[in-house]
This record gives structure tokens, C-alpha cells and sequence, in this order.
């Protein structure tokens, strides 16, 4: 009987997000591969499912491949997660899911949440597509930045929007990086995803750095590199949108954001929401 090698996707945060799909396939497994066994474990109690598992992770894939081909040899369901989200993407995963078709098993994904989707859809920031850097290189500083500038004029290029992953005592490195090469970039950092904590915070790098409070849990960088078009606001009636905005109680600065995330320059959008604020101020209650 062929073994069988299914790519579950687990979600990023909040477990109300597993899938009846996903959950059955955890459930019904011989093995659950992990990057990390804690996490894996915790699922498996919140499904009340007992499944043995076993650590995949870069230390030890080399050693742990021959084990788990010779357990699809075998005809087992092997269930493949990661900490969160998909298999696969930025994760050691891979090197599981080739392995195994090259030795003709068969391989089943899973579909499940994504941080990279997640994070795109949350940033409100337009784009016809995106391009998925992952981690920067944490070190030496020339790779890292040099590897920055690569993924920032890739994106430039095919007016796509740039994601990347951050662990958190790097995020103020990366949005001082940001600054320094893309300074009027507009970036959306995503924390906490799914999760109690979850923050969103739109604007330059700079303006992001000074009001990240937290610099605690799982950071999502979505990127818009200079020279990337922005959404047409030729046929918008910006005055009017910042009327509007104004007599919905929005501060100046909202109405700022709100502009520029409309397509607006930076000039027009601080000239049309002062003058939205003060006409605000000067009209009959």
C-alpha cells in the first residue's frame, strides 16, 4: 500500500482557524512531522486526537528523511505541519515534500491559513500581486542589506508589493533599514496575526518605528518599494473624501493616511485635510 504525505495547513494563531479538512487529516494521521513538537502537540490536544509526532526542523532534516521515506514506504498517512500556516514557505518543510515525490509517493496538500496573505489583505495597501521575500539574512550586515535592495528593486520593478517575515528583536533593524534605502516606502507592519494582540500599523518606515510600542511576537512586513505605482486618484474627488472624513470625527493625521492611501502626494494630502479640519471647525453645529 503507498504511503501518503499530506501538507496540512495550521493556523497562524488563533485555533478557531483549523480546518474541519485540516482536522481530519491531523486526526486521521500514522505521524505528525513538526518543525517544532510543543505546537504540534497543542493541536492535537485542542482536537482531543492522539498521534505520535515527531521534530523536522533544519537541525535535523538530513537524519530524519530516511526515517520518515521509509515510514511512507510502509503505507502510512504522514501528516506534514509547521509552527504556523503552510508547510513549505520559508519553512524545512520543502526538502520533506520533494523527497517524497521523488521517491513516488504521493503528495496531498491541505490549504490553511497564510501570514503572507494574511498580512496583504490586512494592509489595505493596493497592488496587482506581490513578491515573497521571507527572512532577510539576519547576518553579516552587507549580505542582509544587499539582499534588501535586491528584493526592493525586484518588486520596483514588477510593481508588486514586497512581504517579508521578521522576527521581533530585528523589526526595528529592518524598518531602520527600510528608512535608509526606501525611506518614503509605505509599509504596513503586521504583529500578532489572528492572534489577542493583533496590530496593524500603515505609513513610512520611520513613522512605523515610532509608534511600534511591542516588539514581542510574529512581525509580517508588506512593502511598497518607492517608484511603485500607486492607486489612481486622478477620478477621486479628494476634497470630498476628507470632508467626509472630517465629519466623521477623523483626526488631521487619519485623514492624512487615509489620503495617501487613496493614491494622494504627501503635499496634497496634508493641504486637503487641513482645510477639511478647518472648515470642520468653522461650521455651525
Amino acid at each position: 500500500m503507498a504511503g501518503r504525505l499530506l501538507v496540512v495547513g495550521t493556523p497562524i494563531g488563533n485555533l478557531g482557524d483549523l480546518s474541519p479538512r485540516a482536522a481530519a487529516a491531523l486526526s486521521g494521521a500514522d505521524l505528525v512531522v513538526a518543525e517544532d513538537t510543543r505546537m504540534a502537540a497543542r493541536l492535537l490536544a485542542h482536537l482531543k486526537a492522539r498521534v505520535a509526532t515527531v521534530s523536522f526542523n533544519e537541525h535535523n532534516a538530513a537524519r530524519r528523511l530516511p526515517e520518515l521515506l521509509a515510514r511512507l514506504a510502509a503505507g502510512e498517512r504522514v501528516a506534514l505541519t509547521t509552527d504556523a500556516g503552510m508547510p513549505g514557505v520559508s519553512d524545512p518543510g520543502a526538502a520533506l515534500v520533494a523527497a517524497a515525490r521523488a521517491a513516488g509517493h504521493a503528495v496531498e496538500v491541505v490549504p490553511g491559513p497564510s501570514a503572507v496573505t494574511a498580512a496583504v489583505a490586512l494592509s489595505g495597501v493596493d497592488a496587482t500581486g506581490f513578491l515573497f521575500g521571507g527572512f532577510l539574512p539576519p547576518r553579516p550586515a552587507g549580505a542582509r542589506r544587499a539582499g534588501l535592495e535586491r528584493l526592493l528593486a525586484a518588486a520596483g520593478a514588477g510593481e508588486l508589493l514586497l512581504v517579508l517575515y521578521e522576527a521581533p528583536h530585528r523589526i526595528r533593524q529592518l524598518l531602520g533599514e527600510l528608512d535608509r534605502t526606501a525611506g518614503d516606502a509605505e509599509v504596513a507592519v503586521c504583529r500578532e496575526l489572528t492572534k489577542l494582540h493583533e496590530e496593524v500599523l500603515v505609513g513610512t518606515p520611520a513613522s512605523v518605528a515610532e509608534r511600534l510600542a511591542e516588539e514581542r511576537g510574529e512581525f509580517t512586513v508588506v512593502i511598497r518599494p518607492r517608484g511603485s505605482p500607486r492607486p489612481d486618484a486622478d477620478a477621486l474627488d479628494v476634497a470630498a473624501l476628507a470632508d467626509a472624513a472630517a465629519a466623521q470625527g477623523l483626526a488631521p493625521r487619519s485623514i492624512v493616511e487615509l489620503l495617501r492611501a487613496a493614491g494622494v502626494t504627501r503635499r496634497r494630502a496634508y493641504e486637503v485635510a487641513s482645510a477639511a479640519a478647518d472648515k470642520r471647525r468653522l461650521s455651525p453645529r
